[in-house]
C-alpha cells in the first residue's frame, strides 16, 4: 500500500520545523518563543505578585492566570484586535493544561500571569502558545514538577496525522478534517479537545503518536533553556 501523502510531503508522524528560545522578553519574569512551521507563539511571565482585587485571592495557593492573544497581523485576513469568545477559551484551555505541572501552594493570595501571543498562525496555535508558556514559567523560576508539552493529532478523511498545518486543518475531502489538541506532562495528558469524528482505536493510536511527538517537543524545550544558562 502507498504510504500516505500530505500537502507538504511530510510523514504522517512527522511534525512541522519546530524551534524554541527563551528570553526574548528582557523586561518579563520569564520568557519564551516557540515555532512549529509557520505558527509562532511568544509567551511572558509576570510574577509571583500580589492577586488584586483581594477578593480574588486564595489562601491556599497562587493562581495561575492565562491570556491567548492573536495579533491582528498574524493571519492573511487581519483580525479584530482584543479578547474574542475564541481567545478568553483557549486562554482557560491553557490555564487546564498548565495548572497540574505547578507547584502554586507556595504562592498563597498571589497571581502568576502568563501572557501569549501569536505573531504568526497557520494552525496549531495553541498547542505553540502551550509549549512557549511552559517554556517560559520554568525561565521564570516557578517550581514545576516537570514541562508540559503540547501537539495536535488530526484525521484527513482515515488516516492519522501529527501536527496538522492550515492547508491539513481545511481538509474537506471525505469524513473531512478531525483536530485533536492534547497536552501532556510527565507521560500524563493534562488537555485534551476533539474536534470531529473519531473511533476508539483510532484515539488510542492518536495518543500513542502524540506521546511520541511530545517526547520529541520535550527535548526541543530542554534544549531551549539549557542554553540559556550557558
Amino acid at each position: 500500500m502507498a504510504e500516505f501523502k500530505r500537502p507538504d510531503g511530510r510523514k504522517v508522524t512527522e511534525m512541522r520545523e519546530t524551534s524554541a528560545k527563551v528570553g526574548v522578553i528582557k523586561n518579563a519574569d520569564g520568557s519564551a518563543m516557540f515555532q512549529t512551521g509557520k505558527t509562532i507563539a511568544i509567551a511572558a511571565v509576570y510574577g509571583p505578585k500580589k492577586m488584586h482585587p483581594q477578593h480574588s485571592q486564595n489562601p491556599a495557593k497562587g493562581t495561575l492566570r492565562c491570556n491567548y492573544n492573536m495579533m491582528s497581523f498574524s493571519v492573511t485576513d487581519r483580525i479584530r484586535p482584543g479578547p474574542s469568545r475564541r481567545s478568553t477559551e483557549i486562554s482557560k484551555i491553557t490555564e487546564w493544561a498548565l495548572e497540574p505541572a505547578l507547584d502554586l501552594e507556595k504562592y498563597p493570595n498571589m497571581v502568576v500571569d502568563v501572557h501569549i501571543s501569536i505573531l504568526q498562525a497557520d494552525a496549531g496555535t495553541r498547542c505553540a502558545g502551550i509549549n512557549a508558556a511552559s517554556l517560559a514559567l520554568a525561565h521564570a523560576g516557578i517550581p514545576m514538577r516537570d514541562l508540559v508539552t503540547s501537539i495536535s493529532i488530526g484525521k484527513l478523511d482515515k488516516t492519522l496525522v501529527v501536527d496538522l498545518d492550515k492547508k491539513e486543518e481545511d481538509f474537506e475531502e471525505g469524513e473531512g478534517p478531525t483536530d485533536i489538541p492534547i497536552s501532556m506532562t510527565g507521560g500524563k495528558i493534562t488537555h485534551l479537545q476533539l474536534d470531529g469524528k473519531i473511533n476508539g482505536a483510532q484515539l488510542k493510536e492518536g495518543l500513542k503518536m502524540a506521546k511520541d511527538a511530545c517526547d520529541e517537543i520535550y527535548e526541543i524545550q530542554k534544549k531551549a533553556l539549557k542554553e540559556a544558562t550557558q
